[in-house]
């Protein structure tokens, strides 16, 4: 059944006037479902003042949801009804599960058949490197990812029954539970505040943290630590992600702590387990989430530094984490480490990784690196901003992370415009973008001869 699968990976689906490979109906895919978001988010119910938001700002705030990143033009809570705010809710579920993988779900509730087109849709999804037991992963991801958020959900509400009352409680527990879970940091807090209000309390802070790192390492790592229950017998991806995680989380930590000790603006006032607990919050959401505990703004250079390479870094391949992922990361990684030790093989854990894999993680870092730069070059054109507030909220858009320095609410049209795309290609994928554009290709009948160049 395998070698089937294999022989198909690359088949296109066409008919009488079209073909479309699995990238370009995911990229479409997304595509209307912001689309729908944003007429949504555009009628006058959704609004409080009954006033229509503004195109521009309805898509900005739909690509957001839709792509998980968190970062807003307007205010969640003092913007939207109770029916915006759930429908940016069902778009950040959405998103975060993949349309696919709900539109899959669904047709399993109506009894129909999944056949290779929506099993190729699955894979490219959820970013799976077999399309064996793929029916079987969706019922299991759709049913763990729900379960969590029942979990974060109940556990939030019993947390602020004190603060809000219990009708509200159990709305915000759910919302926050879910934009957490799936890592994208929209909250109801009023303001651009996010959890600055709870940075020393353990319960909102471990809740939240402890969401968005599962829902950010990945569903195939989940689904391998359910599967084998023994760390020793995770496959080489999940012990990867799993330590990677753990050790710039860790790092992240020490480091935030270290140089945010003595800085009133942030730690400096707080008492001392308010200092690690809020160290350690911003330490873990730039790679995953947008929620912060710290005021970003009033962070120093060297912070905002850090914070900027761990959203670029990202999560785990498969999960509602941007970023380059964790994987390429450390792929990057080893294989400068190869090359400094005069070997050419990359091995990691008794495993040599493919050289074509080695080449994928210098694509995917390269031509992400130069689209990052490229949308910061024309925001310099478009915006009225110093140059690390614009780089941080590229970044921030690129990672699908939702951190701002405040430069999001006063961006110009086309800066949201700007923004939006890199949102929407964060969420999907740059390769996926480009094999969507791409044109299928035939591998050459002919090598050139070869010869070699002075780099360095």
């Amino acid at each position: 059944m395998n070698k089937s699968f294999k022989k198909f990976k690359s088949i296109e689906f066409e008919n009488q006037w079209i073909k479309i490979n699995p990238a370009q109906t995911l990229t479409l895919g997304f595509l209307g479902l912001i689309f729908v978001g944003t007429l949504l988010l555009m009628l006058p119910f959704s609004t409080k003042d009954r006033h229509y938001l503004s195109f521009i700002d309805a898509l900005f705030e739909a690509t957001s949801a839709v792509c998980v990143t968190g970062l807003v033009v307007v205010d969640t809570h003092t913007t939207f009804t109770m029916f915006g705010q759930i429908v940016i809710m069902v778009l950040i579920q959405i998103g975060g599960l993949g349309f696919m993988t709900v539109g899959i779900l669904i047709a399993l509730f109506l009894g129909k058949n999944i056949g290779l087109k929506g099993r190729l849709m699955i894979q490219e999804s959820l970013n799976q490197l077999s399309l064996e037991g793929m029916v079987r992963l969706v019922k299991f991801v759709v049913g763990f990812t729900l379960l969590l958020e029942l979990i974060g959900a109940v556990v939030l509400s019993f947390r602020w029954i004190s603060d809000f009352g219990f009708p509200k409680a159990l709305f915000y527990g759910l919302f926050h539970s879910v934009s957490a879970f799936n890592n994208a940091g929209f909250d109801l807090m009023g303001g651009f505040s996010s959890m600055t209000g709870y940075v020393g309390d353990v319960t909102v802070i471990l809740t939240l943290s402890s969401l968005l790192i599962i829902g950010g390492i990945g569903y195939t790592v989940i689904l391998d630590l359910v599967k084998k229950k023994s760390l020793k017998k995770l496959s080489l991806h999940s012990k990867l992600v799993l330590l990677i995680t753990l050790i710039l989380n860790v790092l992240a930590t020490i480091i935030i702590l270290i140089l945010e000790y003595d800085n009133p603006g942030t730690l400096g006032s707080l008492a001392l387990k308010d200092k690690i607990l809020g160290a350690y919050f911003h330490g873990v959401v730039p790679r995953t989430a947008g929620f912060n505990s710290l005021n970003t703004a009033d962070m120093t250079l060297s912070s905002q530094f850090v914070t900027m390479l761990l959203m670029f870094i990202g999560g785990g391949s498969g999960g509602t984490a941007g970023g380059i992922k964790v994987t390429t990361f450390v792929i990057i990684v080893l294989a400068v480490w190869t090359l400094i030790r005069g070997r050419d093989e990359v091995n990691v854990m008794g495993r040599r990784l493919p050289n074509d894999l080695v080449f994928r993680a210098f694509s995917i870092t390269v031509y992400s690196t130069a689209l990052v730069f490229f949308i910061l070059f024309i925001l310099t054109i478009t915006e009225d901003a110093p140059l690390n507030v614009l780089l941080f909220e590229v970044i921030s858009a690129f990672g699908t992370v939702g951190m701002s320095l405040g430069l999001t609410p006063e961006l110009s049209p086309a800066g949201k415009v700007l923004i939006s795309f890199m949102m929407f290609i964060g969420r999907v994928g740059p390769l996926t973008i480009a094999f969507a554009l791409a044109r299928a290709t035939k591998k050459q009948p002919f090598k050139y001869v070869e010869e070699k160049i002075m780099i360095g």
